[in-house]
């Protein structure tokens, strides 16, 4: 697919499983697992998809996954699975290496969005994944990370702390063009400051949902996580994006949906749904 200057490569960085009750917060098992079976620890599988852009002389990747920092008991917790797929792999599939992404754009700082931004080094020592990228983070966010009282099990100081000792981290302040093609759009709902991205040009635009639609399953607005900080504003700032996604006739790109990797928006007699969806980019 190409938008714009940016030609775009899906870029899988593994998968993980999460609790699925956590997942889709109020909604009743029986309902939920139709979409998406839980396994016996009642985790639901969950893609890494991050994306790359490629194009106006850069190599932007929006989000990196967990990276491979994790010990046996955290991936045990976590289901934490690359086998299949991982993030330099995946890279290097698309013909890229890590020294020649440019930008990094997180749009969230949980570890399964921002985990690939650090390795850690035989002797123990962390370093930034990505040497010369700038990395693109909402200020409001990046402040709230270090202050949440309620999210502290999911900003961890080995993802963090390498990047503001790099010189490499650049907050941005709000919605607008964070680069040339590319624009946030700010929400509050999961966590303070999550960004979503929006690719565009005069005949197309796709966003990068991450948390705020982790799967097409969530699509619909009452199906909100329990992880969420304000699942109120979630509610609401879902809605609001969603009819302005069928109004303009959006193209979503699901991080975390194992099987559907874009679709369109639709506003049924039984609410939004999901049109056209694709495993992957190209249709």
């Amino acid at each position: 697919m190409k938008i714009g200057d940016y030609t775009l490569h899906e870029i899988h960085a593994g998968r993980l499983g999460l609790d699925g009750g956590a997942m889709f917060g109020i909604i009743p098992k029986p309902l939920w697992e139709r979409r998406i079976p839980a396994d016996g620890r009642n985790r639901i599988p969950l893609a890494m998809r991050c994306l790359l852009l490629e194009g106006d002389g850069r190599l932007v990747l929006i989000d990196n996954g967990v990276g491979d920092k994790y010990d046996a008991k955290f991936g045990d917790i976590y289901a934490v699975d690359q086998e299949s797929s991982e993030l330099h792999r995946s890279l290097a599939m698309a013909g890229f290496g890590a020294d020649e992404i440019t930008d990094v754009i997180l749009t969230h700082l949980h570890f399964d969005h921002c985990g690939g931004s650090t390795v850690r080094d035989a002797d123990g020592s962390l370093r930034v994944a990505f040497p010369n990228a700038t990395f693109h983070v909402q200020r409001d966010h990046w402040d709230w990370a270090h202050r949440s009282p309620r999210e502290g099990a999911s900003f961890l100081s080995e993802n963090l702390d390498p990047l503001e000792a790099s010189g490499q981290l650049q907050l941005v302040d709000g919605p607008g063009e964070v680069l040339p093609g590319i624009e946030a759009l700010v929400m509050n709902g999961h966590t303070q400051g999550q960004q979503l991205l929006k690719i565009s040009d005069a005949e197309q635009t796709l966003i990068f949902v991450a948390d705020l639609i982790p799967t097409a399953a969530h699509i619909p607005p009452i199906w909100v996580m329990a992880y969420d900080i304000a699942p109120l504003d979630t509610l609401a700032e879902k809605t609001s994006f969603l009819e302005e996604a069928v109004q303009r006739e959006w193209l979503l790109f699901f991080e975390h949906d194992t099987e559907v990797a874009t679709a369109g928006i639709r506003k049924g007699t039984r609410g939004f749904e999901a049109i056209d969806p694709s495993g992957n980019l190209g249709g």
